[in-house]
């Protein structure tokens, strides 16, 4: 009989332990796989580091200034999108860790 409690205490705690830890970390993983694979659309990084040079290397005044222009918009595209989908994924990711509890006091006050 104490074998059983044991193995119950311990299998609910493995279940938390799976449902925060694990899924967060997976999670975690897969939003950063996910913001890597959005960089190779945007790169914004790339993009602010060339900002002031002229656009398809035309060094003329009007080259320089559309390059600027088309650089600092894709910038600010790719800021927007970046912000929309790291809310995006906080918002899903807070309901997964509030899943659980909303179950549970549900199910306590159907009792």
């Amino acid at each position: 009989m104490v074998f059983i409690i044991q193995q119950f205490f311990y299998r609910c705690g493995d279940f938390f332990h799976h449902w925060y830890v694990d899924a967060s970390r997976l999670f975690l993983h897969n939003f950063i796989s996910f913001l890597e694979n959005l960089d190779r659309t945007f790169a914004v990084r790339i993009t602010f580091r060339y900002l002031f040079q002229p656009l398809y290397k035309d060094y003329t005044v009007i080259g320089r200034f559309l390059g600027f222009i088309f650089r600092t918009s894709r910038i600010l595209v790719g800021i927007v999108v970046y912000v929309f989908f790291i809310i995006l994924f906080l918002v899903f990711y807070l309901a997964w860790l509030l899943v659980l509890p909303a179950i549970i006091f549900y199910a306590a006050g159907r009792l």
